[in-house]
């Protein structure tokens, strides 16, 4: 008899329990999901080295606590799950700060259950997740606040449009159809993408366009 697969660990980070809860219910619908929560940065930190989750939905403001403490302190502990910050809203620099701290994405809270459970899989998948309109206003932000760093690499024209696409979270295959080639050209332009800017995934990759390549967006 075939083993059962794994479930999906998710932890939710958040000072409201009544969200939390209600948060961590619709996920434990969807039957491959196991889920914990918490309110405190401590907490987190006492499950992520005990029960290591896949996803941390994580809010920013926790009170007393910022998201990006949590972040932080993650990262020293040895976490390399993903995470989304899950959120009212958070201000378009700030979101720059958590991007270059390696989050797969942001999720606002006024977002559907199963834009939920879409962003935790697509963040599983290497991919990012930023609903586009905010995402649009990070951008700009970011290209306000400081010029790309000198010296850095210049995008082609179908580079920037592949990594505008990314940002969409867009798979290989649906960027093809967009721009109506194939499949391997995509990702002969993602290829040239990691190997100019110093990354391996979409994650970083999104992570460092924001920080070193602000102009080009």
């Amino acid at each position: 008899m075939p083993a059962k697969p794994e479930k999906v660990r998710v932890l939710i980070l958040d000072d409201h329990t009544l969200f939390r809860e209600s948060v961590a219910r619709l996920l434990h619908a969807e039957h491959d999901f196991e889920v914990k929560h918490c309110g405190s940065v401590q907490e987190a930190l006492t499950i992520v080295t005990s029960w290591p989750p896949d996803v941390v939905l994580l809010d920013f403001d926790l009170g007393n606590e910022k998201g990006s403490s949590f972040l932080t302190k993650a990262s020293a502990a040895g976490f390399e799950g993903k995470t989304l910050l899950l959120t009212a809203g958070v201000n378009e620099l700030e979101a720059v700060d958590l991007i270059r701290q390696g989050i797969s994405g942001i999720v606002l809270k006024h977002s559907s259950p199963a834009e939920l459970s879409q962003s935790i899989r697509e963040a599983l998948a290497g991919k990012v997740w930023f609903e586009q309109g905010y995402l649009k206003r990070v951008m700009e932000k970011a290209s306000a606040a400081e010029n790309a760093a000198p010296g850095t690499k210049t995008f082609t024209e179908r580079e920037r449009q592949v990594l505008s696409f990314v940002f969409a979270g867009l798979a290989n295959k649906e960027i093809a159809d967009k721009l109506n080639v194939s499949e391997s050209s995509v990702k002969a332009s993602l290829q040239q993408l990691f190997e100019k800017t110093g990354v391996r995934t979409r994650s970083q990759l999104v992570r460092v366009a924001l920080e070193q390549y602000k102009n080009q967006l």
